[in-house]
This record gives C-alpha cells, sequence and structure tokens, in this order.
C-alpha cells in the first residue's frame, strides 16, 4: 500500500490531486479571513453611527431596490438622526447620511464619486464627468463648462418646445374622458428626442417611429436594460450577466450607440478642417453641444481625446434624457393632485406668453410661481434620489463623528428633503417654501436635487430651462387629473420612477 502511495505521489498529475482540495481549502479560509477583516474595519470606522438591524451575510440587501424601499430609508431617517450605516451584503457598507449639516461637508470634501454606484453604466458611457476624478476631471469640467453657458443654452428652447409639442400632440390623439394616459414612457421619449436636437443637431422621429434610428433604439434600450440589471440581483455580477440574453443585449446595444457616437465625431472633425465647413459651423443658429467640445481647448491647446469625446456626449446623454423625464413626470403628477396650483401656474404662464402658442427665453425667468411649483416637485420627488462619493481623507462632521479615508458616504437627498426637521410638515405639497424669504432662512444644503459643491451637476440649468417648457406648454393645452385607481408607487432605480407607472386624466382646454 506504501509502494501504492508513493508511486502515485511520484506522478505529478496524481499529486496534483492529492494537493488540489488543500490548496482550494486553503484559498477559501484565506478569503474568508480576509472578508472578516474587512468587516471587522468597516464595523469599527462605524461604530460611532447605530443603524437598523441587518442580515451578517445579506445586510439590507432585500431594502435595496424594492417598492420598499424608499418607505424604509425614510422610516431609518426618524430613527436615526443625520446618518446611518447600510450594508450592501455582509462586507460592504454606506453611510447614509440625510442632514444638510452632515451633506455640507460631504459636498464640500471633494472626494471622487462612488464608482461602484455607476459601474453598470460605464460600459456605455465610459469614463467621462461623471466618472472621473482628479487632475482629468478638473480638465473636463473646466473644458465642458461653456457648453452650458446661457448663450449656448438660449437657442436650445425652441428645440425643447418643438419636441414637446410633439409629445402633446400624441396626447391628444390618445386622451378619452375615462381613460388615463400613462406619462412617463411618452416624457422620456421626448426628452431623448430634445437631447438629440442638443447634443447633435439631429432631428429624430423618434415620438412617433421609435424604430426609425438606430441610435435612439440603441440609447432607449440601453436606459431599460441598466434599469432591469439594477432590479434583478444575480446580474450584479459580471460573469453572470455577459452570459445572459440581456448582458448581451446590452452588449450589442453599446456597440451601436458606440459606432454612432464614433461617426458623428469622425464627420464632425472632419468637416471642421475645411474652412467652409467651418464659417459654415460659426454661421449656425446654434452651436450644438458636439460642436462646443470639438472646439474646446486648454491653456495649453489641448482638446479632447476621441475617446474623451464620446464618453462625454455619452454621459450628456445618459445623464440628461431619463433624469430629466423623471422630474418633468412627477411635476405634471403634483400639478394634477394640486389642482389649484395647477392652476395659478396656468394663469402665471398665459399672462406671460400672451397670445402665442410657444414659450421662449425671455418667459423662463418670468416664471416666478411655476418655478416654485417645479422646486417643491424636485424636493419631494428628486429625479436623483442619492449621490455616492469614496473618502479620499479621513473627515469630522460638525457633531465630532468621523470616517476614515476610503469610506463609502450616500447623500439620500430624497430623505434629506422630507427631513423634519429642516422641513415643517415635509410631506405637504407647499410651493412657498421657496420663495425668496424662505429660502434666505433656510440651510444651504437642505435643497440640493443637483447636488452640491464642485462636483454639482454641471447641466442643472439645462434641466431646470426643459422643466420648465414642458410644464408650461402642457398646462397651456391639457387640464390634469390624477388617475384615483393607478396611484403611482415610487422606487429607486437609475432615477426615481413609479413601479405602477404615472398615470394621469388629461383633458384637452381648446
Amino acid at each position: 500500500a506504501m509502494a501504492s502511495v508513493l508511486e502515485k505521489i511520484a506522478n505529478p498529475s496524481s499529486l496534483l490531486l492529492y494537493l488540489a482540495p488543500g490548496l482550494c481549502l486553503i484559498c477559501v479560509l484565506l478569503k474568508a479571513t480576509q472578508l472578516y477583516h474587512k468587516r471587522q474595519q468597516l464595523l469599527k470606522a462605524l461604530e460611532s453611527f447605530p443603524g437598523p438591524p441587518s442580515h451578517w451575510l445579506y445586510g439590507h440587501i432585500s431594502t435595496g431596490h424594492s417598492a420598499e424601499a424608499l418607505k424604509n430609508i425614510s422610516s431609518w431617517a426618524k430613527k436615526y438622526p443625520y446618518a446611518f450605516p447600510i450594508w450592501t451584503g455582509g462586507f460592504k457598507a454606506d453611510l447614509v447620511i440625510h442632514h444638510p449639516d452632515y451633506a455640507r461637508a460631504v459636498f464640500g470634501h471633494g472626494d471622487p464619486k462612488n464608482v461602484t454606484g455607476y459601474k453598470f453604466v460605464i460600459p456605455w458611457i465610459g469614463k467621462g464627468l461623471l466618472i472621473l476624478h482628479g487632475p482629468k476631471w478638473f480638465q473636463h469640467r473646466r473644458l465642458l463648462t461653456p457648453a452650458f453657458h446661457y448663450d449656448v443654452l438660449k437657442p436650445y428652447v425652441a428645440l425643447m418646445a418643438e419636441s414637446t409639442k410633439v409629445m402633446l400632440d400624441k396626447w391628444e390623439r390618445l386622451i378619452t374622458v375615462d381613460k388615463s394616459v400613462e406619462l412617463f414612457e411618452h416624457v422620456s421619449l421626448m426628452t431623448l428626442d430634445s437631447i438629440m436636437k442638443c447634443a447633435f443637431s439631429c432631428h429624430s422621429n423618434c415620438q412617433t417611429q421609435r424604430d426609425s434610428d438606430t441610435y435612439i433604439k440603441a440609447v432607449y434600450n440601453l436606459t431599460y436594460l441598466v434599469f432591469q440589471r439594477i432590479r434583478f440581483f444575480p446580474y450584479h455580477n459580471d460573469l453572470i450577466y455577459r452570459i445572459s440574453p440581456q448582458g448581451r443585449r446590452f452588449q450589442e446595444a453599446c456597440r451601436l450607440a458606440h459606432l454612432h457616437t464614433d461617426t458623428v465625431i469622425k464627420e464632425r472633425k472632419k468637416s471642421l478642417l475645411d474652412q467652409q465647413e467651418l464659417e459654415k459651423m460659426q454661421k449656425k443658429k446654434h452651436l450644438d453641444f458636439l460642436d462646443i467640445l470639438l472646439c474646446a481647448k486648454d491653456e495649453n491647446g489641448t482638446g479632447l481625446s476621441d475617446e474623451d469625446l464620446r464618453a462625454e456626449v455619452d454621459t450628456f446623454m445618459f445623464e440628461g434624457h431619463d433624469t430629466t423625464a423623471s422630474g418633468i413626470s412627477w411635476i405634471l403628477y403634483c400639478m394634477a393632485l394640486y389642482p389649484d396650483h395647477q392652476q395659478r401656474c396656468r394663469e402665471e404662464i398665459q399672462e406671460i406668453v400672451g397670445d402665442r402658442d410657444t414659450v421662449q427665453w425671455d418667459d423662463l425667468g418670468k416664471m416666478i410661481y411655476s418655478t416654485m411649483c417645479i422646486k417643491e416637485s424636485l424636493r419631494l420627488y428628486p429625479p436623483v434620489i442619492a449621490v455616492g462619493r469614496q473618502l479620499s481623507k479621513p473627515i469630522t462632521f460638525h457633531d465630532g463623528r468621523t470616517l476614515p479615508e476610503g469610506s463609502q458616504v450616500t447623500v439620500h437627498i430624497y430623505s434629506l428633503h422630507r427631513n423634519p426637521t429642516v422641513w415643517q410638515d415635509p410631506e405637504v405639497f407647499d410651493p412657498m417654501r421657496f420663495s425668496p424669504e424662505n429660502v434666505a432662512r433656510r440651510h444651504s444644503h437642505a435643497f440640493v436635487p443637483f447636488a452640491a459643491g464642485a462636483r454639482n451637476c454641471i447641466g442643472q440649468q439645462f434641466a431646470m430651462n426643459e422643466l420648465k417648457v414642458a410644464l408650461a406648454l402642457t398646462l397651456l393645452r391639457f387640464e390634469l387629473s390624477p388617475d384615483p385607481a393607478k396611484p403611482p408607487k415610487g422606487i429607486p432605480q437609475v432615477v426615481l420612477r413609479s413601479s405602477t407607472g404615472i398615470h394621469l386624466l388629461l383633458k384637452k382646454l381648446h
């Protein structure tokens, strides 16, 4: 028997078979030790922040994306002042903050985004302004800032109005006396149509013929697929997702989107080499987002590479499409829910536009009460419910509690906007919260729908303009009422959506 054992050990393949179980066991023990050490580090870092009970392995993951998630987070925010940890599994935790003093500390700390929260969209949007940090982020931010100057945004208003009117024409054909219209899908196509015009000067007919444009279809599919991936936890694993049918669809949609963007960039760069084309571009009624990026140069005369250009254009499409659609849909829902405020907004808009059937740039600044209603809706239903940061250095909050470098922090905008220590009767829709005198008395970081600090949303004025245009043109044409049989249920995904849709009854005014 001993000879047989020695013979097998002498054979390398047999030796491997004997050693393999032991090696596997050692690897498992090393990984378990590593995870245990990581959990102990997290527990120590978060020991001064009590929070809701969590499962040792699953953490709070069962509440992360369900229809009950917002209710749970809001409930915990009332129980644990300022901040509390949320465990996404047994070995990863974020400190969720929901108080303006803590938000000010985080937004003023200058930390990079928590890329983990955006990893599902990186294959699509690349590493643009949303993902970058450090010197390259600073360079891109400086180069992109002119693209959102009011002189550039001004002509976009007509494009936004054009897209909104297409959507409203569709609604006229859809409405019946007792049947509601689900808004979000229509609004999402409208904002996609609008941003295509502003980004590429591309006038598509995606609202009426969705399959007519390959790029439009790819972007629409990508948004949907990211949303579905977040909902289905096994797809969070890259390998599982890559080999799944949805993962293959996502890869193909990314390929088509990148092919389109690369082609447009290549053709536009080629035309810039032609002096006549350059003069023609400079005489255009407006410069689109891509024009400005192509012409952007830093103090050394260095512009963006083709890869960087694609990342920034794709980021603009991602950030400026579904977020604005969410904002518009919830604003119209609030108008339907509160008819007195709806009528007051309508009267203000009618007085501003007079006999015209559209809105212009100069009208937007005069929409005082309507803007207050928009902001109150953004308080109750912020399109981006939370933003994450990864601490590049330790942080000390105003109450003396600290977090070490490397910690993950999430500013939960939804809960912050409903914090009863900051907002009186926070569940009540009250636009007067945004009167100048009330704003002056309020904490600077109590209302942050576009985040704050150096990494605030660069496109917030673009978004606000589109919200105003959509609200104004809708109220000029329709009276809005809620559908009591189909109330919305907020659910946190890429943006704040409703798991049941946003259904409104529409009545044409003229």
